[in-house]
């Protein structure tokens, strides 16, 4: 592309932030020539709010509707259309990824803040349940992490003729506890999972040497009392009181009775 200058004379344009001329924009990158190398082009302002947005609205849908709730939830409270949604993800999994990744991180630095400014084990471990547990990170945790422990079996089908099923309702699979399966490594790393285990497990071994907290309880039963210690409701006021009410209630199981 040419652009005439005050004198008339013809000079080669540069494109705007600095592209060479004759390189070509391509999904967000730059590339100039066959040798060039790409690199990532920063995000005009827009894209960076409406990118902000997305993950904001991502983490209160999922956070109250869980990973299952669709993208168009996610838009619609993001007040973008769905396609502004999938050019930033391309699928869901990379939007879930995305959260669980940065609520995971967070968690983890929940946990290395307790370790390190709690002497006692199980006031350490204790302040990281309720940091966590008011945080509502808990709701966004890994599925990876929920699974451990923990496997669906499905029961035989029963007869529709005895129990009626409503409509569009598909029959519950029981769960049951079995020993802790192994998750994947690859499960693990990908959302930074396996950092998250090794620094909660400090706090839970430093709580059961101390005789503080009851021999059978594991780091994913701590995980879970997270999970499950903030749940959604409607107005903030009852749903700070019912989580703290829930924790303290949970704090009592896990501790050891003489």
């Amino acid at each position: 592309m040419h652009i005439q200058d005050s004198h008339g004379q013809a000079r080669t344009a540069q494109a705007v932030g600095g592209v060479p001329a004759g390189a070509v924009a391509i999904g967000g990158m730059t590339g100039a020539g066959v040798a060039g190398t790409a690199r990532p082009a920063p995000l005009r302002v827009d894209a960076q709010r409406n990118l902000e947005h997305v993950l904001r609205a991502a983490r209160e849908v999922f956070g109250e509707l869980g990973y299952g709730a669709p993208m168009e939830d996610v838009a619609r409270r993001a007040r973008v259309g769905v396609g502004t949604v999938y050019r930033r993800f391309p699928s869901k999994d990379v939007l879930v990824r995305r959260i669980a990744q940065e609520e995971t991180a967070r968690l983890t630095d929940q946990a290395r803040a307790a370790l390190g400014q709690e002497d006692e084990p199980w006031s350490a471990l204790a302040r990281f349940l309720r940091t966590s547990v008011a945080s509502g990170a808990g709701r966004l945790l890994p599925p990876q992490v929920l699974r451990v422990g923990v496997d669906v079996e499905e029961v035989p089908a029963v007869d529709d003729a005895r129990v009626p099923h409503q409509r569009g309702v598909a029959a519950p699979a029981a769960l049951r506890v079995v020993t802790p399966r192994a998750v994947p490594a690859a499960e693990l790393d990908d959302a930074g999972v396996s950092e998250l285990l090794d620094v909660v497990g400090q706090l839970v071994n430093r709580a059961r040497e101390a005789g503080e907290l009851r021999r059978d309880v594991t780091v994913a039963d701590v995980l879970l009392v997270i999970a499950t210690g903030a749940p959604s409701l409607p107005d903030a006021a009852q749903q700070s009181a019912a989580s703290a009410r829930l924790l303290e209630i949970l704090l009592e199981g896990l501790r050891s009775r003489p």
